[in-house]
């Protein structure tokens, strides 16, 4: 088995931000928090546009870039929020689509309207 490898930036909460297990690194939940630890302000739309961005800062940590991603999972607290929140989803995606499972869900963390998760190849 290939070694694993876990990476932190969340030292009080019990996950970390990615792991990579051979040439795949997976990515925890991202929801649409600033760096001050708080969601954004502006719905669906401004919150996508963050964890997208959050994800992207993930990944460079990684050398990696949104081309390296492969599959993502959306969950969502509002699925009649889908529309608008695949207009902001796409424009992270310039180049190919990675496959994509999605689902409402009753309730995220933090009150959040979507979160995402993502695997990347290297």
């Amino acid at each position: 088995m290939s070694q694993t490898q876990y990476f932190s930036s969340h030292p009080k909460l019990p996950f970390s931000e990615a792991v990579r297990v051979g040439d795949l690194l997976y990515l925890s939940g991202n929801i649409g928090d600033g760096a001050d630890g708080k969601l954004v302000s502006g719905g669906i739309q401004a919150e996508t546009r963050q964890a997208m961005e959050n994800i992207k800062e993930v990944l460079a940590k990684h050398g990696l870039t949104m081309n390296n991603v492969v599959k993502c999972l959306v969950m969502m607290a509002d699925m009649n929020e889908w529309k608008a929140m695949n207009e902001v989803y796409v424009t992270y995606f310039p180049e190919h689509l990675p496959a994509r499972s999605a689902f409402g869900a009753t309730a995220l963390a933090m009150g959040a309207r979507m979160e995402i998760e993502c695997i990347a190849a290297f």
